[in-house]
């Protein structure tokens, strides 16, 4: 699952970002409301957590404007505004849930996983690859009937690469799209971190999914 957070307190979005992070999302960043409109109007995201009191833009604009254009995405609010016309103000410009700072980061994700099952359940239930399942919902893998277990950040990696069989994943694109912090001297990590997902996924007399693509990075094969 892919999250845009858009917050301009560099500091609370960075501890959200880390949090959403160890929980297996993959994370954008915005610091104001016109890069916020633009990443979300030019990449796909699952879900938005939008603050309020944003500058060049405010959040409740960028919401209306991505309405407008028919984006859809679920939005939570943040604001540390907590009156019940703010309330209805965000519902109304809109915003799927609001939630009012401070709040514990708990909370966030409870929130944040109730949206994504309501906007998951008419999509997609399952990414399926072969005989590699993933769920989302319970954020569980299957291959050929056997559970594997991973690691929270293996869980991300996977689910970046079940997003886009048989495209060439680069570790410029792991390292941005699941680390949180600069992706450079992380190329060694991320080969690492792949190895220890293919180990986990692949038993013996099982084809090995997870290709190295040399010179490029990284491809989930669709046998």
């Amino acid at each position: 699952m892919k999250v845009l957070v858009v917050e301009d307190s560099r500091r609370l979005a960075g501890i959200i970002k880390r949090g959403l992070l160890e929980e297996g999302y993959t994370v954008d960043s915005a610091y104001d409301g016109e890069e916020a409109q633009f990443m979300a109007e030019t990449a796909p995201f699952d879900l938005i957590i939008l603050d309020i009191m944003l500058p060049k833009k405010d959040g409740l604009a960028v919401c209306r404007d991505l309405r407008a254009k028919g984006i859809n995405v679920p939005i939570l609010m943040l604001t540390a505004k907590d009156s019940v016309e703010d309330k209805v103000t965000g519902l109304d410009a809109g915003a799927d849930d609001y939630v009012v700072k401070p709040f514990a980061f708990a909370e966030l994700l409870a929130r944040l996983r109730a949206l994504l099952r309501r906007d998951i359940l008419p999509r997609v239930q399952k990414y399926e690859v072969g005989d590699l399942t993933l769920d989302p919902l319970s954020r569980e893998v299957w291959r050929d009937g056997r559970r594997v277990d991973l690691t929270s950040k293996e869980y991300a990696i996977l689910e970046y690469f079940m997003r886009r069989p048989n495209t060439v994943v680069t570790r410029t694109m792991l390292g941005e799209n699941v680390w949180d912090y600069e992706f450079d001297g992380l190329s060694n990590i991320i080969d690492v971190y792949v190895r220890r997902l293919r180990k986990k996924i692949d038993r013996d007399g099982e084809a090995s999914l997870i290709q190295t693509v040399r010179g490029a990075g990284y491809r989930l094969r669709v046998p």
